[in-house]
């Protein structure tokens, strides 16, 4: 397996919710609506910044109060990190938009 993948699937790790323009609890609101998120594990050697496209029967967002900023979101999603499928499951406090997540490989 890959070393970067094998990493982020032990334990849990430090993540970030990555957004643009600006970082607040509405843009990830709306990336939540579109079903697509990105995701930055903050300790690996500059960040990785994956893109994950959400699973909404397995994410659970009713713990967050968007507008007020407050609670937490998990989310789950799938994508492919250097060629190996794999599930990203990360909880996010929409306080600070960190948060811990990890990976776990999807069997092919």
């Amino acid at each position: 397996m890959n070393e970067l993948v094998q990493r982020l699937s032990e334990g849990e790790h430090p993540i970030e919710a990555s957004l643009r323009p600006e970082k607040t609890a509405t843009a990830l609101k709306e990336n939540i609506d579109r079903g697509y998120i990105h995701i930055k594990f903050t300790n690996t050697e500059g960040g990785t910044d994956l893109g994950v496209r959400l699973d909404s029967e397995a994410s659970v967002f009713n713990e967050a109060d968007f507008e007020h900023q407050t609670g937490k979101v998990h989310l789950v999603g799938n994508l492919t990190l250097n060629y190996v499928k794999v599930r990203c499951i990360a909880d996010v406090d929409l306080a600070t938009l960190n948060g811990k997540g990890h990976l776990e490989p999807v069997e092919q």
